[in-house]
């Protein structure tokens, strides 16, 4: 059977919101570009923009821990480089996250929209070049829509694929079976992505991105029913190239 890329997704801001693209042109070693490019840093978290490394999700404005963040809206321009925050009461702010003023309004903004979530002062930021990925190198995440279709099916309620906030979205694979690619390299559009990871759950699914709330625990039902916690891979781009929805996706020798 053809696998076929059905989605693409970025999520401009950690913890907020996605955007659905109709392209990507893929860098190697690098995430989709603006990809979790920025982030809310708690006010206890010791990330450095001068010297930018990885540090743990808990550490930032994240929905595991601050379901609350569900309820803002992003969206980024890569044109004008502005980002529009929307809080859940209509409130809204138009500013540049690539200037030091822009950041300070951000943080502002997230700080008077999410209070409760919020750990000392938080600071906003950008460093270019820099994703706060939970993970620790720069990657594509996928999932197989036949496995979001089993746990569903398992579980006997919708699970909606953007509880998983993974990047691409593929059609014609069995259930799971992109579990096994690990060690794999795939060819999607011009590109080429050699799997690395499986990736393991956590809280921020419990989240329901159509109503907003917490409703269920795909962490637990993916244990009771297949004797894990994984829900899609993890994949570094090796050959640059563009890919889109439509694309086939082929496994390569």
């Amino acid at each position: 059977m053809t696998l076929l890329v059905d989605q693409l997704f970025r999520y401009p801001v950690k913890g907020l919101s996605a955007e659905r693209l109709a392209a990507a042109e893929l860098e190697v070693g690098r995430a989709i570009a603006w990809d979790r490019a920025f982030a809310l840093a708690q006010g206890d978290c010791g990330f450095d923009p001068a010297a930018p490394a990885w540090r743990p999700k808990a550490e930032f404005l994240c929905l595991a821990r601050n379901h609350e963040a569900i309820g803002i809206d992003c969206r980024f321009d890569d044109a004008t480089g502005m980002l529009t925050l929307i809080a859940p009461d209509g409130a809204a702010l138009d500013a540049s996250p690539l200037t030091g003023a822009g950041r300070d309004a951000l943080a502002a903004f997230l700080a008077a929209a999410l209070p409760a979530a919020m750990r000392g002062t938080p600071r906003f930021h950008h460093v270019a070049g820099h994703s706060f990925s939970d993970h620790r190198e720069q990657v594509i995440s996928l999932i197989g829509l036949a496995s979001l279709r089993a746990l569903e099916a398992a579980a006997g309620a919708p699970r909606h694929g953007l509880r998983f906030r993974a990047n691409v979205y593929f059609e014609g694979a069995e259930p799971w079976a992109e579990l096994g690619w690990v060690g794999r390299t795939l060819a999607i559009g011009g590109a080429e992505l050699r799997v690395t990871a499986r990736i393991d759950r956590c809280a921020a699914t419990t989240i329901n991105p159509e109503t907003r709330v917490r409703d269920a625990n795909p962490v637990k039902e993916l244990m009771t029913h297949f004797g894990h916690v994984d829900c899609g891979i993890y994949a570094e781009v090796v050959r640059p190239g563009r890919i889109a929805p439509g694309d086939a996706l082929f496994l390569l020798p």
